[in-house]
């Protein structure tokens, strides 16, 4: 067992140690977290005591971190969720479906969920509304709503609710949203991005003009490179608004044929449909290194191979136990599987082996190490999906055609076509 550093043992008892109503630690040290962890995961198996030890081995010396929703939310019996990442539904352009969009939102972030929106489906400021004699007050109003909802909610545990929230960038409101954190306080839970096409970063190279319209109807002509200036000058102002180049999102997606991408969650890393939802973990690259700071010493690629394989069947169990908020993000997980695979402690790890982070011979390293977690992600979930089944909208044809997919090894594409996929997305890097 390695040695915690204090602050580690302050998080943790602040965060995820799981305690009574009363405050009673429940939880007496990290490695019963762990065995709750592992043993809430092993659950979903037939015959869970088979799974129950080598889960725990997964997570001993914080070898495969689970996401903190998990961590947190594992086998305590509460009604929280253990997916970190939630996009939510479609928002209508009309007053009651804005605010039944709300009422969802609310529910989610009160069971520990980040949540994404897109707001490119609301009328701009200014359009008429029928029926009512009246003007919309346009996307960025309802986004005011949303971040004073979300700052009276304080999500499972010791987490403050967090959004995203995105906007089309030929939306005649983008110009306002690209300005809107100008305004000191204004959508502070929010993080935003424009959602960039191929066709604007083509009107960009040419200095074209760029129409923003809105249901078939063009408000006003901008420059695009102007357009494009003004969101770079505002990002390196305040960091925001960020760049979703959404339609690369949608053409390298695994599931291109089945759903469509428009928004991502708060921190960004996972794009997801309508009431997608998908959680996290994360390979602790730094424990799996042989002699540190010797000169022998190399990351064990036998050791990753194994820990991915075992993380993986952990992450597709959670889907099983999970709780979640709405039943909508319930059938979308289930019917895809999805989950978000990633890494933690890489600069250790390269410091570790006597190479400097950045380095040419850093990201050849990085490189090597993250192509064998992906190929022993996608392997792990055809062995999956032989033993489970595959995720009920695989369709063979379609997602071998995928453009992300004819990147993998033929071996890996091989093992698909005979075995199908239990989970239709496996990596993610967390930021």
């Amino acid at each position: 067992m390695i040695p915690v550093a204090p602050i580690s043992q302050q998080i943790w008892d602040m965060k995820y140690r799981f305690k009574g109503p009363d405050g009673t630690a429940i939880d007496q040290a990290i490695p019963d977290t762990w065995t709750r962890i592992a043993t809430a995961l092993a659950a979903a198996e037939q015959q869970p005591e088979q799974w129950i030890s080598a889960f725990n081995e997964a997570l001993q010396d914080f070898k495969f971190l689970p996401a903190g929703r998990i961590v947190a939310g594992a086998g305590t019996a509460r009604k929280v969720t253990l997916f970190n990442c939630f996009v939510m539904g479609t928002v209508p352009d009309d007053m009651a479906g804005i605010f039944d969009h709300l009422k969802e939102a609310a529910l989610t972030m009160q069971q520990g969920g980040g949540i994404g929106y897109d707001f490119s489906t609301l009328r701009p400021r200014g359009a008429r509304v029928k029926g009512v004699g009246a003007d919309a007050s346009g996307p960025l109003s309802f986004m005011d709503v949303w971040d004073a909802m979300c700052r009276t909610i304080m999500s499972a545990g010791h987490r403050r609710g967090a959004m995203m929230a995105t906007l089309r960038c030929d939306h005649p409101d983008v110009e306002a949203f690209i300005e809107a954190k100008l305004v000191p306080g204004r959508l502070r839970m929010f993080n935003l991005s424009v959602l960039v096409t191929d066709a604007f970063m083509a009107a960009v190279k040419d200095n074209s003009p760029w129409e923003l319209k809105f249901g078939g109807t063009a408000y006003k002509t901008v420059q695009a490179r102007d357009l494009w200036e003004k969101i770079m000058r505002a990002t390196f102002a305040y960091a925001e608004p960020g760049v979703i180049f959404i339609d690369r999102i949608n053409r390298r997606n695994n599931l291109h044929y089945c759903e469509t991408i428009a928004a991502t969650n708060p921190c960004g890393e996972q794009p997801l449909p309508p009431y997608g939802a998908c959680l996290l973990g994360s390979i602790n690259l730094a424990q799996l290194v042989t002699d540190p700071f010797e000169a022998n010493a190399a990351l064990d690629m036998a050791a990753l191979d194994r820990l991915t394989r075992t993380a993986i069947r952990m992450m597709d169990n959670t889907i099983d136990v999970s709780k979640f908020p709405l039943e909508a993000q319930a059938h979308e997980a289930r019917a895809k599987r999805r989950i978000g695979l990633g890494v933690t402690g890489l600069a250790d790890a390269l410091i570790m082996v006597g190479t400097r982070y950045g380095s040419p011979k850093a990201v050849e390293l990085t490189e090597g190490w993250m192509k064998a977690l992906q190929r022993a992600a996608y392997l792990a979930s055809t062995e999956l999906a032989a033993e489970k089944g595959a995720f009920p909208l695989f369709d063979r044809d379609a997602y071998l055609a995928g453009e992300s997919i004819r990147e993998l090894d033929e071996d890996v594409r091989a093992a698909i076509a005979k075995h199908g996929i239990r989970n239709a997305l496996l990596t993610s890097i967390a930021p």
